[in-house]
């Protein structure tokens, strides 16, 4: 067995390619801190821990009330609603959109959970922002939107169209 001895450390390759990946690592752990802080800012604490915690999130098999909507800027909200006893047992919701669509239609899900139907008429573009405390300005549109799909939603429920 030949043994190679490098006269330096830095001239072995295996050296190098570890200080490189040492260097990736640490460039791509500051790099999603970064990102993790910007986040924060334009979230909020809460908004940041349900983007990166969703819940809620999905499609629902035979819901008792459904609505698919599309925002003005192209993001689409569905909401799903299961009712037991005259109230919201379930709820989801699915959107192809933004970090933003999918925080207002995991808080908008969570705010009809045990809702009558008259409680959830209540439910407003201004209750969804204040359950998730901020979205970044050009997002607020977000919160409108899920609160209108639940609006929608709701109607497909009492017309029995689910």
């Amino acid at each position: 067995m030949t043994v190679i001895k490098w006269k330096r450390r830095d001239e072995c390759p295996l050296q190098k390619e570890f200080l490189i990946m040492n260097n990736l690592d640490n460039f791509l752990d500051n790099l999603q801190n970064e990102i993790f802080e910007d986040a924060k800012k334009a979230l909020g604490e809460k908004g940041f821990q349900r983007w990166r915690n969703p819940k809620f999130n999905g499609k629902m098999e035979n819901p008792d009330g459904h609505a698919s909507l599309t925002g003005e800027c192209g993001d689409t909200m569905e909401i799903y609603l299961k009712f037991e006893n005259s109230r919201v047992a379930e709820a989801s919701y699915f959107t192809n959109g933004c970090a933003s669509s999918a925080i207002a239609g995991s808080f908008a899900a969570e705010l009809t959970l045990g809702k009558d139907p008259d409680e959830l008429t209540d439910i407003t573009k201004e209750t969804v922002l204040n359950t998730i405390g901020r979205l970044p300005e050009n997002d607020l549109h977000c919160a409108s939107l899920a609160a209108r799909t639940i609006q929608e939603a709701l109607g497909n429920y009492m017309m029995g169209k689910g």
